[in-house]
């Protein structure tokens, strides 16, 4: 869609009054989009808030910088924390999309599930100092259903009888180490692009560009899929560049209605009947924090848990370098993992564990993030190395800590006057373990095929945002239920990667849409009974 057609439209589907009391949703991500298809194809009508445009394939730029300034969260943020991200990317702690479907249309597609043990971190783990660990209120018996099902939505790999991708060079020089080191568990998915045609979508033409949006269809997002089938329905009102403001309340504490800013930067109200919030682990809690007279701390914040534990996933990578070409680049982003280290093993030094995924950033993105801030002779042999590179991304459990946090800066504001989120995030003892642990691993991996050397690149910005509104048994400890219901609002939800307890070590996407599957049957048997 072209920027002067988006400008002149911003509302698709069923158009839904602004004074009709409506279920609302704020975020069109893998939870508020999963959420939209899965309520009104149960006939229910949905007002879904999307504060980005509308985005469809045909318009992603194949080119790194166009394509993120196209897509990208670019919303001022503020940053602190002794993280590396502070000192490199103060202004973009967290690489999301702002536009419909979310992150979903920017994510690489690996869909691991969490391990039983993950549910129940703080059993399993013990006390760790320094980290507010939580058993989940949920156990992966519960969940696996919902997983089964989100697997089917996305088209999973190596699930459901579907095939597996084939394998590229970068994931065959990562095959070939595991091998060499004993590893036993890698395979090119499980991942969300389809090897063969399913449920309308090609198979992939192994275009890597998956960071960039994916031009042929072949990758599952919420805008390919879901966002469609909802607005089919005739029961969906999609409004984009409607950005969320406040969730009003009534005398008695209950949600009625939420504030939002639309294209011109009018203030609108539309009246809501219940609330789910999913707008990713920064927007979410600042949402929340927004005080009245009855909730002085923030709405749902009896626990001071919301803005808390945020998580990010503990991150690194390594670029090999070869005396031969490996095109990196040729093939899915990160169509391969090995899942060996991701069990617990506290021999090796830290709690929880991680999963070693191949990855390639085109050269752009590589002069940037490979070393932020190098020049000189060492920058210019990673990128004159290019075609001869191999990558892998180490992703892990990170520890939740209360002092890791979203708070509100009101001393820099947005183009709107608001107030903008700061994210504070400082490593945990935990954390930094398991990222030399990952480190030295696949540095032994990629020398048994005959690297000639490895570069350890730091975290980038973060594409996996969790905790921050976590799910509790008891009030006291978190801000929602088992089903994602605020303990202290009665029809305010919140339905994104928020309400993590903790992170586990998998890629968070098909967790978070196996959750919205089973929080919007929740919802629709509250309101078929008159609860809601």
């Amino acid at each position: 869609m072209s920027a002067q057609r988006e400008a002149s439209q911003s509302r698709f589907g069923r158009p839904i009054d602004l004074d009709e009391e409506a279920v609302v949703l704020i975020g069109s991500g893998a939870g508020g989009g999963t959420l939209a298809h899965e309520l009104t194809a149960r006939g229910i009508p949905v007002v879904l808030l999307e504060a980005g445009g509308y985005l469809r394939n045909e318009d992603y730029e194949n080119d790194e910088w166009r394509a993120f300034n196209q897509m990208a969260w670019l919303d001022p943020r503020t940053t602190s924390g002794s993280w590396r991200i502070a000192r490199d990317f103060p202004n973009l702690p967290a690489w999301i999309v702002k536009a419909v479907g979310g992150t979903t249309t920017h994510w690489s597609g690996a869909t691991p599930r969490f391990h039983a043990h993950e549910f129940h971190a703080r059993s399993t783990y013990g006390r760790v100092d320094g980290a507010n660990l939580l058993d989940w209120p949920i156990t992966l018996d519960e969940l696996e259903p919902w997983y089964e099902r989100a697997e089917d939505a996305i088209g999973s790999t190596h699930r459901g009888g579907r095939p597996p991708l084939p394998a590229n060079n970068n994931y065959k020089v990562l095959a070939e180490g595991a091998q060499r080191l004993g590893y036993r568990y890698y395979a090119t998915g499980p991942y969300g692009t389809n090897a063969e045609p399913y449920d309308g979508r090609p198979a992939s033409i192994q275009d890597g560009f998956n960071f960039q949006g994916d031009k042929n269809r072949s990758k599952w997002s919420i805008m390919v899929r879901e966002i469609p089938r909802a607005l089919e329905t005739g029961l969906l009102d999609l409004r984009t560049r409607a950005h969320a403001v406040q969730i009003t309340h009534d005398a008695a504490g209950r949600v009625d209605a939420v504030l939002y800013l639309d294209e011109d930067g009018a203030l609108q109200r539309q009246r809501a009947r219940l609330v789910v919030v999913a707008g990713n682990s920064i927007e979410t809690p600042r949402l929340l924090l927004s005080a009245s007279s009855l909730f002085p701390d923030g709405l749902a914040n009896s626990s001071g848990q919301v803005g808390r534990n945020y998580m990010r996933h503990t991150t690194g990578s390594l670029y090999a370098r070869f005396d031969k070409p490996v095109r990196m680049y040729r093939g899915e982003t990160m169509a391969g993992l090995i899942a060996d280290e991701s069990v617990h093993d506290p021999s090796r030094g830290f709690a929880g564990g991680y999963f070693m995924e191949t990855i390639s950033l085109g050269p752009a993105f590589l002069a940037s993030f490979a070393e932020p801030g190098a020049w000189g002779a060492g920058f210019a042999e990673i990128i004159d190395a290019y075609e001869r590179t191999a990558g892998m991304w180490i992703v892990g459990e990170d520890m939740p800590q209360e002092g890791n946090r979203i708070t509100l800066n009101r001393s820099v504001t947005d183009e709107h006057g608001l107030p903008v989120p700061n994210v504070h995030y400082d490593d945990h003892g935990n954390d930094a373990a398991m990222r030399e642990h990952g480190y030295e691993r696949g540095t032994l991996l990629y020398e048994a095929v005959g690297a000639q050397h490895v570069h350890r690149t730091p975290p980038y910005p973060s594409t996996h945002n969790l905790g921050t509104a976590r799910m509790s048994e008891r009030p006291e400890d978190g801000v929602v239920d088992r089903w994602g219901a605020a303990h202290d609002v009665p029809n305010l939800f919140v339905g994104d990667g928020s309400v993590f307890t903790t992170s586990a070590a998998a890629n968070p996407t098909l967790t978070i849409v196996a959750l919205a599957m089973r929080q919007a049957d929740h919802i629709a048997s509250r309101l078929s009974s008159g609860d809601l």
